[in-house]
């Protein structure tokens, strides 16, 4: 059980850092937001947890192919925002990221990759 907690604290603390150093400064918040810290985490998570490398590699590739439809809510957000405000330029987006990662997942199927 103080296994669990100590992971929701690193990583709670992780998430409250990332937001405090982007209300002092857009791009230095950026700059650690976009770092794939998550990703870093549940690596070190797991490889803790004595999970086995295929794991590990496997969750790194997988990862990396989830990322990739992501990327348009980056651009389509500060596009939104002023004209739509927070929520609904949030749930647009949100709603974007869901189409881009269905065609996306149709698109790499043709080359072998199930990411659904």
């Amino acid at each position: 059980m103080a296994w669990l907690i100590t992971k929701y604290a690193v990583t709670a603390a992780i998430v409250v850092l990332v937001s405090e150093v982007a209300r002092r400064s857009d791009r230095l918040g950026g700059l650690i937001a976009a770092l794939p810290l998550v990703t870093v985490l549940a690596l070190i998570w797991l490889h803790v947890e004595r999970q086995p490398e295929q794991k590990l590699a496997s969750h790194a590739w997988y990862t990396f192919w989830y990322v990739i439809p992501t990327l348009p809510m980056f651009l389509a957000f500060p596009v939104l925002l002023p004209r739509w405000g927070f929520w609904p330029a949030l749930a647009a987006c949100a709603l974007l990221t869901i189409v881009c990662f269905a065609l996306f997942a149709l698109l790499v199927r043709r080359f072998g990759i199930e990411l659904l």
